[in-house]
């Protein structure tokens, strides 16, 4: 069994990360100071003394003792989200740029076996070329997109120039259980599932013809612990769900009546990941449906009853910025 430590590891996919290393017999810890992490995603562990959990910031505190010892490292602490992005850009380069240094500094410091990164496939920006191969172009096009990106940097150049082993993963569209319910405008499954609660029309950007990779995230786990129990290393993979769907038909299984609000510039009308690599090189693959994903989601659906309800005016409001700066 294995000794890992999961940044971020009570954050949405961090958690369940977590759940599945302590059902596979793995000794856990976690660092986490909670910005969109809960301690309450960590329930499921409750009293399990393979678990330890440390509330720190990698990018201001001292973190190199976590790493003694440690054979597998999963590096998800970051901020995410565009408008805050682009409000904040100096935290959002603090906690994504200067705590993947940390990270990897503290990783190579302790000779660890593997270091796998959680990047983000925003930093297409708008591709030109669906399904969207690991050769596009890079395009990021807001501050939050651009600090993954340079953490994918320091990532490669550590394993380019002091043999850090290293994993990069460009995740696509990640839904499923624990995800965020912060008050911040973001992901749209919170923001159409609160909505669904409080019986409000779901808010559709556009006509709703755009589409998305959405991802499950028990299959972004999988994908997660393929690539830290392999032998590879300096690999960037894009993982996706092998498929696009629009926001008219997630609307359509989740059942309700919709609005429409205006198109935000910088976003594409598709995400669509190119899995070929993953697929061949690791011998990973999708397995939830998008029908069963948003299944799931319905039945675990009092979760959002904190979110914020997303109102067409509270938006406009939350999102002024994204139209003057992104124009």
């Amino acid at each position: 069994m294995a000794k890992v430590l999961v940044t971020g590891g009570a954050g949405f996919i961090g958690s369940h990360i977590t759940e599945r290393l302590l059902n596979d017999g793995h000794d856990v810890t976690v660092l986490d100071n909670y910005s969109t992490g809960r301690p309450g995603n960590l329930s499921f562990a409750a009293g399990n003394d393979r678990l330890t959990v440390h509330e720190r910031d990698i990018a201001k505190d001292p973190i190199d003792a976590y790493f003694e010892n440690v054979d597998w490292v999963f590096h998800l602490a970051a901020l995410a989200d565009i408008v805050p992005s682009i409000q904040n850009p100096g935290e959002y380069f603090s906690a994504n740029v200067n705590g993947t240094f940390q990270v990897v500094q503290a990783a190579h410091k302790a000779n660890v076996k593997k270091l796998t990164y959680a990047a983000s496939s925003t930093c297409y920006g708008i591709p030109d070329t669906f399904p969207t191969p690991e050769t596009a172009e890079i395009r990021p096009n807001y501050p939050y997109a651009f600090t993954k990106h340079v953490g994918e940097q320091i990532i490669g150049h550590w394993h380019q120039v002091y043999g850090l082993p290293t994993v990069i993963l460009r995740l696509f569209n990640v839904y499923g259980p624990r995800s965020r319910t912060s008050g911040t405008y973001g992901a749209v499954f919170g923001v159409f599932l609160a909505q669904k609660l409080a019986g409000e029309n779901f808010t559709i950007v556009g006509d709703g013809k755009q589409t998305r990779d959405f991802t499950f995230v028990t299959d972004v786990v999988e994908a997660f612990i393929a690539a830290a129990s392999s032998d590879l290393a300096g690999e960037i993979f894009n993982v996706g769900s092998d498929n696009t769907y629009s926001i008219n038909y997630l609307t359509e299984l989740i059942g309700g009546e919709t609005i429409h609000i205006p198109k935000r510039p910088g976003e594409p009308d598709c995400t669509f990941a190119d899995i070929a690599r993953i697929k061949e090189i690791l011998g990973w693959k999708p397995s939830v449906s998008f029908e069963n994903g948003v299944k799931i989601m319905l039945d675990n659906i009092d979760y959002w009853r904190e979110a914020p309800v997303w109102t067409e005016d509270a938006i406009a409001a939350a999102t002024k910025d994204w139209f003057e700066y992104l124009k």
